[in-house]
């Protein structure tokens, strides 16, 4: 069985990354994943992440990690599957949020992202990134 998800359908929007879920890492307050996510991207420059953890919208949060900046970090490809993984874990911590996680039980996670071919499914061939780390936060709450 397979669970598709986004921020747009009704059921399991809560996984989405932009899901209003506060969450500490390292001493920060972030708003939601994509807030941290996307503040990630700039490790030199404290006042660029101050910026997005502090936009009103994940959207807001998700233009300012597109914009151009010589602070952006050389690595990203490399290390952008771990940063998602450290922020759904802390998203996760929250009892409502793990059990929701926890209910799906075996069913495969799906992010139905048309446009997004890395972290959902795109148009059928997508590499569905977030489902994939979704089940695997899953198997940690479930140990």
């Amino acid at each position: 069985m397979a669970i598709a998800f986004s921020s747009k359908t009704e059921a399991y929007k809560e996984f989405s990354n932009f899901h209003p879920s506060p969450m500490t890492i390292d001493g920060l307050t972030y708003k939601t994943v994509e807030h941290f996510f996307q503040s990630q991207k700039f490790p030199t420059s404290p006042e660029l992440q101050a910026k997005i953890r502090e936009a009103p919208t994940p959207v807001g949060a998700k233009r300012m990690g597109k914009r151009p900046s010589p602070h952006f970090r050389a690595d990203w490809d490399q290390v952008k599957d771990g940063i998602m993984l450290q922020g759904l874990k802390a998203k996760f911590q929250d009892p409502a949020l793990a059990d929701l996680l926890k209910g799906t039980g075996t069913a495969y996670l799906q992010e139905a992202s048309a446009w997004d071919s890395y972290w959902g499914t795109g148009k059928g061939c997508g590499r569905n990134r977030m489902g994939k780390l979704l089940m695997q936060v899953r198997t940690g709450l479930n140990q």
